[in-house]
């Protein structure tokens, strides 16, 4: 009896939750992976024919692309510069006024930070005022003024990557500098007094401790990276070959009015997230 009052007690408290998951998760998972198969208007069903098209498009292609450029620029340097800057600003006399200000971009926004770099990256022709602080520094060392935003594929992509990189180092220094101070100082000590260098105690004594917190950083980024939408879509809206999965669901579903295709783009960007979730949890298992 008493057990039977614990599971009614359990499902009183649980169930509202599941209820709510279900109803604002579950629900609208499946009902966009129905429209996936449903033509623009949502009303005549044309089979796999808008994943075809995810897979096949250029301009889904070129998406694909650069949500790779993304992926690999973006992590690496996001968790690599965070990582510099959690053990650097360890050692620095102002460390609080070091993190701050690293961290600072954290606290705009994507839109504001998008607004704010195209601005920089702006691009006047030779011989015009440039209002672009990057073209204005080019101008003032004789050089010529350079469209960033325009020329693609790679100083465009490249120049938005960017951006990302200087918003989210702050975050992943901020994690990953939490974990730097929790090794114990004795063993860092103990591998200096055995004439380890910096580069021998970095790789065998703070990177073994650090690098479960560095696999959950770096999955954290590529989750965002995989869906990176404000920048891109503030700053080039996808012209100029900067195209990504996720602006490009966004102009199928409110431009085009396209919601078979934005649906089934929106399941393809899950699909991809999926196998980066469930590594990390595997890992995580691994490691308990």
């Amino acid at each position: 009896m008493e057990e039977r009052s614990k599971k009614k007690w359990v499902a009183l408290f649980v169930g509202p939750a599941i209820f709510m998951v279900g109803l604002m998760l579950l629900y609208p998972s499946i009902h966009t992976i129905v429209i996936s198969f449903f033509g623009p208007d949502s009303n005549a069903f044309i089979g796999i024919k808008n994943y075809i098209y995810a897979f096949t498009d250029q301009t889904m292609l070129i998406a694909f692309r650069n949500n790779l450029l993304w992926l690999v620029f973006m992590t690496s340097f996001t968790v690599g510069l965070g990582l510099l800057f959690a053990i650097l600003s360890d050692k620095v006399k102002y460390e609080k006024i070091a993190k701050s200000i690293i961290f600072m971009p954290m606290a705009v926004s994507f839109v504001g930070a998008g607004v704010v770099w195209k601005f920089v990256y702006t691009y006047r022709p030779p011989g015009s005022n440039q209002i672009g602080l990057l073209n204005q520094i080019l101008v003032s060392l004789g050089l010529e003024p350079k469209g960033w935003l325009l020329q693609g594929p790679w100083t465009n992509n490249l120049a938005l990557i960017f951006v990302g990189i200087w918003m989210w180092t702050g975050f992943c220094m901020v994690i990953l500098s939490a974990s730097y101070k929790g090794i114990p100082q004795d063993r860092i000590e103990a591998a200096k007094v055995d004439g380890a260098n910096e580069w021998q105690t970095f790789k065998f004594v703070i990177f073994p401790y650090m690098k479960s917190t560095i696999a959950v950083v770096a999955t954290t980024m590529v989750v965002n990276v995989l869906k990176i939408f404000d920048i891109v879509y503030v700053m080039t809206n996808g012209n100029f070959r900067t195209e990504v999965i996720a602006n490009r669901m966004y102009k199928e579903m409110f431009q085009f009015r396209n919601y078979g295709r934005a649906s089934a783009i929106a399941v393809v960007l899950f699909l991809l997230i999926i196998p980066v979730i469930f590594i990390n949890i595997k890992r995580m298992r691994g490691e308990e």
